[in-house]
């Protein structure tokens, strides 16, 4: 869903199916009850506090960026969302790169990792920062959301049997579970490697981190 311009209220919105079997049932089936914003199209870099028009044009340049059109494609829609955050919070969380299982670079795995004995277990933490821009203690209470863009070669170790070539997801992880990510056993061409991604969101936050995923043939 999307807003057509930021002249009016008009709103650009597709559908899901289970969208469409709802609102062919009547008005009264199709009760919007929950949504979310974002601004995946806003650079803020181009605030300028420096205009010659004065405080009125800071955000000119932002304010006549263009709209982008309603997405289907859940990965590539709704990024970066709107959260809100206690009054006063002058840091947004975000996920730790080096937190245990992620590490700031790709996440590597082989044709034979099949299992969860073998697999790569993810398990994120957020930093909070304080007022001052230091790290405060860890919220253990958080949930993540996991996106793997192409479960061909790489997969969560429990999602094994669901069809490969598409996007798959897992949402509502407590930090304290995590997954593990396994490859699928799918044979790889001779000297090929293959890459996906790994997006993990906050569910509380919106903190968001993307890994490179590849996987390569087993060494025999």
């Amino acid at each position: 869903m999307s807003y057509l311009n930021n002249a009016t209220i008009t709103v650009d919105a597709i559908l899901t199916k289970k969208g469409r079997e709802l609102l062919a049932q009547g008005r009264s089936a199709f009760n919007i009850t929950k949504f979310a914003l974002a601004d995946d199209e806003i650079d803020y870099d181009l605030w300028n506090p420096s205009h010659p028009g004065g405080t009125d044009y800071y955000g000119s340049t932002i304010e006549n960026l263009p709209i982008l059109q309603a997405v289907p494609d859940e990965t590539q829609s709704l990024k970066y969302k709107l959260i809100t955050l206690p009054p006063g919070t002058t840091h947004v969380p975000y996920i730790n790169p080096d937190s245990t299982g992620l590490g700031s670079g790709v996440i590597d795995l082989k044709t034979n990792e099949t299992s969860p004995q073998s697999g790569r277990q993810i398990m994120p933490k957020t930093i909070h920062l304080n007022n001052t821009g230091t790290a405060a203690a860890e919220d253990v209470n958080l949930t993540y959301s996991y996106h793997i863009l192409d479960n061909t070669y790489a997969t969560f170790s429990d999602e094994m049997s669901r069809p490969k070539g598409r996007s798959i997801a897992k949402s509502g992880i407590s930090n304290s579970v995590g997954v593990i990510l396994v490859a699928t056993g799918e044979q790889l061409p001779q000297g090929t490697t293959a890459t996906t991604k790994l997006i993990i969101t906050g569910d509380q936050t919106g903190a968001r981190f993307v890994i490179p995923v590849t996987v390569t043939q087993r060494t025999v």
